[in-house]
Parts: C-alpha cells; structure tokens; sequence
C-alpha cells in the first residue's frame, strides 16, 4: 500500500503546480520510509541527486519525509536561502508539524509547498518563457534502512 493515495498524490502534485504558476522556482517532494541519519543531512543528498541544484536561478525547495521514523526536512538552494527570513524554514516546519500530529501527512506537506510558493513567489516570480525544470510528482527514494 502507498503512503498516499491515488487522491491525495494528486493533491499534492496540484498543490505544487499552483504554487509554481506563481513564480520561476521549483518544489519537489521526496519520501523514504526510514531515515537513520540527521534527516537535514539526507535531504542534502536527495536535493543534490534529484539535480534540484541545477535550476537556473538556483531556487529549487525540496521537502524530504521520512515517515516511518516521523522525520522531515525542508531545504532551499543558494538563491532562496539568501532572501528568505533566516527562521522561515523552522516556521514552515512547524506548521506542518501541526497537520502530521493529527496524522494528515498529505495535508502537511500541502501546508508546506504553499508556503514555500508564498516565498518564492515573492523573490522569484514568473519570467518570460519560464518552464518547469523538475517534475512535480512525489518522488520515492525507498531508502530502506533498519533501525
């Protein structure tokens, strides 16, 4: 079974898409099952593999879960990290904190693209001839470690 259902995978990937219609940055959201590293850490190696450093404005967001473990990271490339408040990341976990206590993982990473759209909206708009440089589907890293 799917952590998300056919329902909420689509949910997610239009809430992602609604947010980049908005401006020339990217959102993509990896899950794993498990995470036995510092999950910031993991999510710093999925960015750099899913080439989210390779935008042409550097302002690629990445939105690492790893479910079983109850651990997550948000991370920006170099182009949003520098304009975004300095606490901004700390306070779109902690709104999404609040949907994954109540078990609503979809919609916390929902929570979670739409703020982060807000952000890059405001720095980084649309620009004439903009394309989506990265797929908006959830993307399943299936790093299956043990505890």
């Amino acid at each position: 079974m799917s952590l998300f259902s056919d329902l909420e995978q689509d949910k997610i990937a239009a809430a992602i898409a609604n947010a980049e219609k908005a401006t020339s940055g990217e959102i993509r959201i990896a899950i794993d099952k498990h995470c036995t590293v510092d999950p910031f850490e993991r999510a710093t190696e999925y960015f750099a593999q899913l080439d989210m450093d390779k935008t042409s404005q550097r302002n690629g967001v990445l939105i690492y879960l790893a479910h079983a473990d109850h651990k997550f990271a948000i991370i920006g490339d170099l182009g949003i990290n520098r304009l975004v408040p300095e606490d901004f990341w700390e306070t779109t976990k902690i709104a999404m904190t609040a949907h994954f206590a109540k078990g609503d993982l979809a919609e916390g990473i929902i929570a979670g693209v739409a703020l982060a759209g807000e952000k890059l909206a405001l720095y980084f708009p649309p620009q004439m001839g903009d394309i989506n440089e990265l797929p908006n589907d959830i993307v399943y890293m299936d790093h299956q470690e043990k505890k």
